[in-house]
Order: C-alpha cells, then structure tokens, then sequence
C-alpha cells in the first residue's frame, strides 16, 4: 500500500513536473515538499504543518484534500502509537487512589486540550512579520537600506516579485533601494497553512 508522499509523488511525476515548479505556485519550499513525499516528518516543527503542507499540494494535484489527510492523520498515528506494556487492575487501587488517578487524567487531557487548541489557533493564523531592522523610516545621502525581518521559517516570503530566503531562526534580508521621496515596501509571507500576511511600510529618502 503507497504512503500519502508515495501517493503525492507518483502523481506529480506522472504530469512530468518537478518539485520546483509546484513550490512556485503554490509558495511552499522544495525542501518540504520533498520531506513530505519521502514521509520524512522529522523536517518539520509539528504535524499541523505537515497537514498544512499535504492539504496545499494535495489541491494542486487535484486529489481530494480531506482524503488525503484522513489517509495521512490514520498512517501517522501508527507511527505515534503508544502501548502500555503492563496494565493496572482496577482491583488493586482504592478509592482514594482512584480519584487521584481519575483527576490525573483530566489534568492531562486539559493540557492537551489547551495545547492542541493552542496549535489550531497558529495553524489557522495568518503568519506574523517583523521588521527588525532599520529602527526608523527616515534616511539622507542613502541610495540603499538593508531590510532585516523576521516570520516562520516554513514561510515563503516573497517581496516585488522576488522570492526571498529565510535562515532556521526565520531571519530574512532584502536590500532596498531608495530613490529621492517616498519608497513604498511591501512583504508577502504566505505560511505553510496557506495563510497570506501582508506587510507595508514606507521609508523616506530627504536628500
């Protein structure tokens, strides 16, 4: 039976297309796709990307993208599978130890509850953008400024049509050039969700 990048794989070769080509449309970077058709979950940061990253290239090949990831979500929980090698008779606690036992598990599931409801929430979030660099928007006797910024390092950050590269911390740089007035700067980031963020910010050149 062919694994969900098995599957993904298959299709894209079958329409002669490389990995390069699809990070191109659909803003996603060779590198995970890649990771994502050798079933190569250790790239990535938490499953929620991953299912982000299935869902986008699962659409662009036209395969049903609920599918898709019920067949992913079914063959990553076997990876996950956790068994108890011995089992605790209830017999043998008190009632004591059985409400401690019984708030224990309520605690655990409250904190995967938050957690998963936490990652949820960043999953269907568009992605932050930071200027870290320059502090102020006001330049003399400057042809060129560099851009430091900061997003998730899964995103694909694009700025006037060129694609730029973040390092693993999510640390990206851009030379803007600044001609005499008013220099309009627009980022786009389109995380792995999909989501798109856009940020505009104007620098002034005085002389």
């Amino acid at each position: 039976m062919f694994s969900v990048g098995e599957v993904l794989k298959k299709e894209r070769e079958k329409r002669g297309l490389g990995l390069y080509q699809i990070e191109k449309v659909i803003k996603i970077r060779e590198k995970f796709l890649k990771a994502v058709e050798n079933n190569d979950w250790n790239t990535f940061s938490s499953r929620i990307y991953i299912e982000g990253i299935i869902k986008s290239y699962s659409r662009f090949l036209d395969f049903d993208d609920k599918k898709i990831l019920a067949f992913f979500r079914r063959e990553y929980a076997k990876k996950e599978e956790v068994r108890f090698k011995t089992k605790i008779s209830s017999k043998y606690l008190t009632p004591e130890t059985k409400k401690i036992v019984a708030f224990g598990f309520f605690l655990l599931f409250l904190f995967f509850f938050s957690y998963f409801s936490f990652q949820l929430k960043i999953y269907l979030s568009p992605p932050k953008i930071v200027i870290i660099s320059p502090a102020t928007n006001s330049f003399k006797h400057d042809d060129m400024i560099k851009i430091i910024g900061k997003t998730e390092k899964e995103a694909a950050i694009t700025i006037f049509g060129e694609r730029i590269y973040q390092n693993k911390d999510g640390i990206f740089e851009f030379n803007l050039p600044l001609r005499k007035g008013k220099n309009e700067l627009t980022i786009e980031v389109v995380g792995a969700n999909g989501k798109k963020s856009l940020l505009r910010k104007e620098f002034i050149r005085i002389q």
